[in-house]
């Protein structure tokens, strides 16, 4: 059995609205339940599991609060970020290994995401790449933006998000689609109703496929600006009773809404879209229908656990969903092939455990020696 680390969870304080999203706080529950002593910096109390006997973290910390929790490895989210930053001050301070987490832009990356990495490059990107981090990037396009933006390609990773394998499972059933008074088979979009979403495409591949069926309806759970929009086009197109715009669910809805679906549909129209629903419809029991596009194409294996499809082309997508219409065997078989994925590959047990080796693999490696003499860019007294 491995020895237990002690490891230092380092949040980025401009991501105040996720704080690493659903990834930190899981991964920090399945680390605690291999045995290692965590404490997070930068987080609201309360946000991330800890080891019992270690303080709650706070939200600005210092390096040398960080430092006196004398971590064996760091794990900082967000590559350019002030928590990478603080990461590879103390990293190099006390001589232990950096570990970066790196989830990428949505597509381009919004006006402010840009801003602030490009404030980080200048700042102290450079100081931070000398600090030779590990990086796990948590899909193919974070991996090519850390290598593009300077990280050593030997020592970036591709490890992606984990799903909850006891929450998503097959069998589940929802209250939405019985309050929504929807019947037969369920094909399910849940995300943002906006621009860059496919949605409109999605809509007319429906209307002139299975919305002209009884037994299919089309159901997009999720808010934006496209409701109205999207709405009169079903009306135009004549499948207004056959679609269904819901409120985004509770997440505790999520599980059974997924569960519940036919096949899920993610028919972006360039990687803006993540597909974090993807794992957990695959671990449902539930095929996919994506975009051929890099982020989906890594989630999503065409005819083995769904089908992809030309992003933005109606034609393509006529074709996929009258495919997965008019074969119910492929469906079942997607739907077994989905689960079988997601226990071997996306299950938080699985990401943990293939986490937990990369860190053993960091601190096996040759100790890094404290830095004298060098100074952090805009170093302050810890």
């Amino acid at each position: 059995m491995s020895p237990p680390l002690r490891i230092a969870l380092v949040l980025n304080p401009f991501t105040l609205d996720t704080k690493g999203g659903s990834h930190a706080p899981n991964l920090a529950r399945e680390l605690l339940g291999r045995g290692h002593t965590l404490r997070s910096f930068g987080a609201p109390p309360g946000a991330i599991p800890r080891s019992g006997e270690e303080e709650e973290g706070t939200a600005a910390p210092g390096a040398a609060t960080l430092a006196g929790f004398a971590p064996d490895v760091i794990v900082a989210y967000d590559a350019l970020s002030p928590a990478a930053f603080m990461g590879a001050r103390v990293s190099r301070k006390i001589g232990v290994p950096l570990v970066l987490i790196e989830a990428g832009f949505a597509g381009v990356g919004s006006p402010m995401q840009r801003l602030l990495r490009g404030v980080g490059e200048r700042l102290w990107g450079s100081f931070v790449r000398r600090t030779r981090p590990r990086v796990v990037a948590l899909d193919p396009l974070a991996g090519e933006q850390a290598v593009r933006e300077g990280f050593d390609p030997e020592r970036v990773e591709v490890l992606g998000e984990g799903v909850d394998l006891a929450t998503f499972r097959p069998g589940l059933y929802s209250g939405l689609i019985a309050r929504h008074r929807v019947r037969g088979r369920v094909l399910l979009y849940v995300g943002r109703i906006g621009e860059r979403r496919g949605l409109d495409v999605l809509i007319d591949a429906f209307a002139a496929t299975v919305g002209q069926r009884s037994d299919w309806a089309l159901v997009l759970a999720g808010e934006g600006p496209g409701r109205r929009r999207l709405r009169a086009q079903a009306n135009r197109l004549g499948i207004g009773a056959r679609v269904v715009i819901a409120s985004r669910p509770r997440d505790e809805e999520l599980p059974g809404l997924i569960g519940s679906s036919t096949s899920l549909v993610v028919p972006a129209v360039d990687d803006s879209v993540r597909g974090k629903q993807i794992p957990r419809a695959m671990a449902c029991g539930v095929g996919v229908l994506a975009s051929d596009l890099p982020r989906l194409r890594w989630l999503v294996e065409d005819d083995r656990t769904g089908l992809l499809a030309a992003a933005g082309d109606r034609s393509a997508w006529k074709r996929a969903l009258a495919r997965a219409a008019g074969a119910p065997m492929a469906r079942r078989r997607w739907g077994l092939f989905a689960r079988e994925r997601a226990e071997k590959r996306f299950d938080w047990g699985c990401v943990a455990q293939s986490f937990e080796e990369l860190l053993l693999a960091a601190t096996s490696e040759r100790e890094i020696s404290p830095v004298a003499g060098e100074r952090a860019p805009g170093d302050l007294p810890a």
